[in-house]
């Protein structure tokens, strides 16, 4: 079952049972999902205002980018908890079982590039909302403002699975290049959801 497929009190309900997964990871997917909607909600109430006609063309642009963000965040989200509780069972085999050998690797990079994704998907997510601060409803510039908040957020949630999976990988200098990625992601993330928050309270 997706997370989209749940009803909302599934999804809490099964975020917060005893299970591997759906846990931190699809968790983070979600809520940048959220923030994807909220956004998507300022396009709609922005398209069609006489006072925002001239920027129409972009912002039915926008509402077709922030539509596929959030279907690729749902996305990993799923992809997310697969990953990990195929990780998971694989981490409970001996050492010197066969198939964990054959299958670890290809299951450990499915764990670090779906968090990944996460974030650059969130990163796009601010860039966007970056660009809608000026041409879209100031009466609805609070959601916009909670929207680039959580698209933050979720990208700071991704890097810790990013991070904790990473540190199980032999090769010291993967290690540190893709959490200096990961890094620079985020700066740009946090400073777009600065530029998104300063715009929205004029």
């Amino acid at each position: 079952m997706t997370i989209a497929s749940l009803p909302f009190s599934g999804l809490l309900a099964g975020i917060a049972a005893k299970t591997p997964s759906p846990g931190g990871g699809a968790v983070a997917c979600a809520s940048g999902a959220l923030a994807a909607a909220l956004a998507h909600m300022v396009v709609a109430y922005s398209i069609g205002k006489k006072n925002l006609l001239a920027h129409q063309a972009e912002l039915e642009s926008a509402a077709a980018s922030l539509k596929r963000l959030q279907g690729i965040l749902v996305e990993l989200g799923d992809e997310d908890a697969q990953a990990y509780s195929l990780v998971n069972e694989l981490m409970k085999l001996p050492e010197t079982d066969p198939r964990r050998a054959r299958e670890l690797p290809g299951a450990l990079d499915a764990s670090i590039q779906i968090p990944m994704a996460a974030i650059a998907a969130c990163d796009d997510l601010l860039r966007l909302c970056e660009r809608l601060a000026p041409i879209t409803n100031v009466y609805l510039h609070s959601d916009l403002a909670i929207a680039a908040v959580l698209g933050e957020s979720a990208a700071r949630a991704s890097r810790w699975n990013v991070a904790v999976n990473v540190a199980q990988l032999p090769d010291e200098a993967r290690r540190t290049r893709t959490l200096a990625e990961a890094d620079r992601s985020l700066a740009d993330a946090a400073a777009r959801r600065e530029a998104v928050e300063r715009a929205c309270r004029h």
